[in-house]
């Protein structure tokens, strides 16, 4: 039964923190095949399970002894459809893979929860195509039918909430967060920008926050954005505008390159810890509602820890 999912603690104020880069963290940290970037795909055996299960420790452990909540999110961001088929997995096997993932979760919960740490696990759920390219684009119609199996699975475990990570264009959005509130669970939008601040697609955050809002009655709890560094998006969060009060959460990446540089990319880069932090502290400084503090690609442990120091006393 989930814990949490009639009242979200992170909307109660106080800082949260959610984990780092996991894809990247595997590939160039661990030197792991990851085809297709799919971490749940370690949940397949034990050996797999305990690796992911050591990166939630050092995650959950880091929230603990910063006396701060933190967002568990399960390794399911490739776990759908389109991405288990490629890799053999029956709809089955799917839905029992992410199914697995919240029961990692909640032995993560029950092992660091205190009761100044809540800790919240949400169901993390990817795009159906390429995280930076928007290639065709569905009708919200299409991505609500798409993404509603999965969602549904998470909808029917433990988790207090779905959360939609690099989601490069409106309609995605708007049929993840129809799906979630069909099936009555509470979900986060995230949007991939690019080094101009703006979606894939061109669209500015502003407007896609606006139009998902407008088209779903305003489902997602919070908005959250992802996979972009923070000297890329920093100059266009405006505090006199009201959709800025529907951004909760961060999860920049470590690198100031651009999505294609990343691509092109064969060393990690890891960038400066502690200038990240500090940018997440200016962020957090003038905008109080965004609670969730994470990283994304070639983040780990280490700016976390920065992120924790620079903005916890901000909370």
């Amino acid at each position: 039964m989930a814990k949490y999912r009639r009242h979200l603690p992170q909307l109660d104020g106080g800082r949260f923190l959610t984990d780092s880069g996991l894809e990247t963290i595997l590939i160039f940290h661990h030197g792991i095949d990851l085809p297709y970037f799919a971490a749940f795909d370690l949940l397949r055996d034990q050996a797999g399970t305990e690796t992911l299960r050591k990166y939630f420790q050092t995650h959950a452990a880091i929230a603990r002894d910063a006396d701060m909540g933190f967002v568990l999110e399960t390794p399911t961001w490739r776990a759908s459809a389109d991405w288990g088929n490629q890799m053999g997995y029956s709809k089955e096997a799917l839905a029992a893979i992410n199914e697995d993932a919240v029961a990692l979760l909640e032995e993560m919960r029950a092992e660091f929860e205190t009761a100044s740490t809540p800790m919240v696990i949400s169901g993390q759920i990817g795009p159906r195509g390429d995280g930076y390219n928007p290639g065709e684009i569905m009708s919200p119609a299409e991505a609500q039918a798409y993404h509603a199996p999965q969602i549904d699975v998470f909808a029917g475990t433990g988790a207090d909430m779905v959360t939609a990570m690099t989601i490069n264009n409106v309609n995605e959005g708007i049929g993840i967060a129809q799906a979630a509130k069909t099936a009555g669970i509470p979900s986060v939008i995230g949007f991939t920008l690019e080094t101009d601040g703006h979606l894939p697609t061109s669209q500015s955050l502003a407007d896609a926050i606006a139009e998902v809002d407008a088209a779903t009655d305003s489902a997602p709890v919070y908005y959250l954005i992802n996979c972009a560094h923070t000297s890329h998006f920093m100059d266009k969060l405006n505090g006199d505008e009201g959709w800025m009060d529907r951004i909760g959460a961060i999860r920049a990446n470590a690198s100031r390159c651009s999505h294609a540089e990343l691509d092109e990319a064969e060393e990690l880069d890891a960038g400066n810890p502690k200038e990240l932090a500090a940018d997440y502290r200016t962020i957090t400084d003038r905008f109080s509602q965004i609670k969730v503090l994470g990283g994304c690609c070639g983040t780990d442990h280490r700016h976390i820890v920065e992120i924790s120091a620079a903005c916890k006393e901000a909370a």
